[in-house]
């Protein structure tokens, strides 16, 4: 949509006279156009001092972010647009300054200082590096690149608030409202009406005298457990798990002692579930380069660290992996303890690492030893940015893209200046490993993983599963760009769903939660804890954008080419060539697609020569060793897909020191199954204590005692059933 801004606007801002020099007052009118297309606040009555774009800094080719004469900083628009900024900005700087100086008294000094600020030539990038000096050729000879990524098309571009385009908005909301909630609705009814039969047989199980549960693999010791935390709360109430922490519950030592306990209120608190389990945390603000704040927590045991003062865990402005870093003492012990991120997957806060007591990976990793940090999705609970508002599209104008090149890496930054370290271990879960694959292609931010150690990817999201074939999600690939944005706005993804987290139950919320969630993502808690299940969805949904949405599941991205990084040309073309040259590779290309396109794609891979493994490689020499756990049994993400291209040489720069299929596992069973500590957490431990590069200076983790460091030279061998399970996905 483009900006709306009035042309007696732009004539109120530089009302311009023909100097000599006649191409100046055109370049300069022009410039002031496009900054007033990108600007902040425009001239008006209640803003007497616009705050205009007056530069595009791009962060990578595809990604500008816009810097205001405030000094603010603006999501991403659309290349060409912020290139246009730039190449006007260049030209009226290369013009003549006799005839800029005759031109600039025709102005007056407040509006001067919009057409061109004096620390224009700054000669650093937001990142810290110098930028490339400034030629005498006007910057119109350097164009961007020239195509557009069919994977991220270019986002809509909103301009400032002007009558008009607030009239377009209250259209888009109210039939947003409309369509969305209706769109929910049916998604509800579908998901209570496919609840029946499940109903009907526990029902029938009661009424023959068997256990309505008996189907479930750990109802053993979820019993267990639920009689334990009974006893617990009992104990909080009388007093006597605060005084002697071991008498009621053989789970708990004196050395995490709890702070917080009896009747679970079942709150959005991360806080409050540390202090059940003995820890504490305490939350950061971290602002990303494009100006949105997000939410870090640090979990942290409170004999051995103090928390930090308010002041110094807000925003620092965006910061970007970082020369120096906070001086802060040692802990207790003499030894620091090694730091790893965590990132939480779509429609996730980070509490869905810590909501299963001590069986929480942000627990037990804590626990066992090590730093620990979780890192929200921008948008989370609260919608946060530096100087938009929530009713502004602009806030929501973002997709997976942004959440890779430019939360990711900030997030990171925090993290290594707190804690010192110049890397840190980093585990994502379904679409964080997105974010993580797409900042870390060699396209994108590949500096990224000279910080990391090793990316540790939980049911990693790089290629679809079949799920992406129900009637629900073909629907939203079916309607255009334009109805999806009249059926879904252009803000928050069906915002009502958190007005529904606010004013619904805890205890009901959870139910209905997990009843549409499972009919949408089709998983079940048969391996959950059930008794802890309302936690896990008060940490979700969050706030997600529209438009990352319809990035997702929309009919231009992901839903159409079903990988992240390759097209579905590519992804043919590379099974294809398995097939053709007598690999093992399976072709997953659909009935209808192997009818229609099959004979074509038979005599292409005949014609053209095969290349050489890892000319189509979307990482080079700066990726990070990779640690894969894949569930099996998960319809939503395809791993095995992923296995198959990293284990064949299509990925020359990436090392796999992990990897690993759980045949029976679901989407999310890789962080709240009941046994995920042992199949899952204890190996992320020793993965991270292997990759470690500073083990000299940092505790051993408990149980790492054995562990012996990892170096490129010496590469693991797959899982024992790894092989078996690719063999068997191949030929299934």
């Amino acid at each position: 949509m483009s900006d709306c801004a009035s042309q007696g606007s732009a004539k109120s801002l530089l009302a311009l006279e023909a100097p000599s020099g006649p191409s100046l007052p055109q370049l300069a009118a022009e410039f002031t156009r496009q900054a007033l297309k990108l600007s902040h606040e425009p001239p008006s009555s209640d803003a007497p001092h616009p705050d205009l774009a007056v530069e595009a800094r791009f962060v990578t080719p595809h990604d500008p972010v816009i810097i205001t004469s405030a000094g603010h900083r603006l999501p991403s628009v659309p290349a060409r647009e912020a290139h246009k900024l730039n190449v006007l900005r260049e030209e009226v700087e290369h013009a003549p300054h006799a005839a800029q100086d005759r031109h600039a008294s025709h102005l007056g000094g407040n509006d001067a200082r919009y057409l061109v600020e004096e620390n224009s030539t700054s000669s650093t990038k937001p990142n810290g590096q110098p930028s490339p000096k400034r030629h005498n050729a006007p910057l119109r000879r350097q164009l961007p690149p020239s195509h557009t990524n069919p994977l991220f098309p270019p986002l809509p571009l909103y301009g400032p608030s002007s009558p008009l385009r607030d009239v377009q908005y209250a259209i888009f909301r109210l039939s947003s409202f409309v369509l969305s909630l209706a769109f929910l609705s049916v998604i509800v009814l579908g998901a209570l009406f496919t609840s029946i039969p499940p109903f009907a047989q526990k029902v029938y199980r009661l009424l023959t005298f068997r256990n309505i549960e008996e189907t479930r693999p750990f109802l053993e010791e979820e019993t267990k457990r639920k009689k334990i935390r009974k006893s617990m709360e009992r104990a909080w109430e009388r007093g006597e798990l605060r005084e002697n922490p071991d008498r009621d519950c053989e789970r708990l030592t004196e050395e995490y002692r709890p702070t917080e306990g009896g009747p679970d209120p079942v709150v959005c608190d991360p806080a409050y579930y540390a202090r059940r389990v003995g820890l504490d945390l305490e939350e950061f603000q971290v602002e990303t380069e494009d100006g949105f704040i997000i939410d870090l927590w640090h979990v942290y045991d409170p004999k051995e660290y103090t928390r930090l003062e308010d002041e110094d865990r807000q925003n620092m402005g965006p910061m970007i992996f970082p020369k120096a870093s906070r001086n802060r003492p040692s802990d207790a012990k003499g030894k620091p303890k090694f730091p790893v991120l965590l990132i939480p997957g779509l429609l996730q806060s980070a509490g869905a690492y810590l909501s299963n007591d001590d069986d929480s990976l942000a627990f037990y990793l804590c626990k066992s030893g090590y730093d620990v940090w979780l890192g929200n999705n921008r948008g989370g609970f609260k919608p946060k940015h530096r100087v938009l508002e929530e009713s502004d599209p602009r806030m929501w104008c973002w997709n997976i893209r942004q959440m890779g090149v430019f939360d990711l890496p900030a997030l990171t930054s925090r993290v290594l200046y707190e804690t010192g370290f110049e890397k840190i271990g980093l585990i994502c879960h379904s679409q964080g490993t997105t974010e993580a694959f797409v900042a870390l292609a060699k396209e994108q931010r590949p500096e990224l993983g000279e910080r990391l150690t090793v990316f540790c990817a939980l049911a990693p999201a790089a290629y679809a599963g079949p799920l992406i074939g129900k009637m629900y999600f073909k629907f939203m690939r079916i309607i255009t760009p334009g109805m999806f944005r009249l059926m879904f706005g252009l803000r928050a993804f069906i915002g009502f769903m958190m007005t529904m987290h606010s004013h619904l139950p805890p205890r009901l919320y959870g139910w209905l939660g997990y009843k549409v969630f499972s009919f949408l993502f089709d998983w079940s808690d048969k391996r959950w804890d059930r008794g802890l299940r309302d936690r896990l969805f008060r940490f979700a949904p969050v706030y997600v954008s529209a438009e990352s949405m319809r990035w997702w599941l929309g009919r231009e991205c992901f839903a159409r080419h079903k990988c992240i990084l390759a097209t579905k040309e590519a992804v043919r073309a590379e099974e294809k060539e398995d097939h053709v040259g007598g690999g093992d590779g399976r072709h997953s290309l659909g009935a209808n697609e192997a009818n229609d396109d099959g004979q074509a794609m038979e005599q292409s891979a005949n014609q053209q020569p095969r290349k050489p493994r890892g000319s189509t490689a979307w990482y080079n020499d700066q990726a990070p060793p990779f640690a894969l756990w894949v569930a099996g049994s998960d319809d939503l993400v395809d791993g095995r897909k992923l296995l198959r291209r990293l284990e064949r040489g299509r990925e020359p720069h990436v090392n796999v020191v992990h990897s690993k299929v759980i045949p029976e596992y679901e989407h999310l069973d890789v962080i709240w199954a009941m046994d995920a500590p042992d199949k899952v957490f204890r190996e992320i431990k020793e993965v991270l204590w292997k990759t470690c590069h500073a083990r000299d200076m940092c505790r051993v983790p408990r149980g790492c005692e054995d562990v012996q460091p990892w170096s490129p030279d010496s590469r693991s061998k797959p899982d024992e059933d790894l092989e078996e399970e690719l063999s068997s996905s191949e030929n299934s």
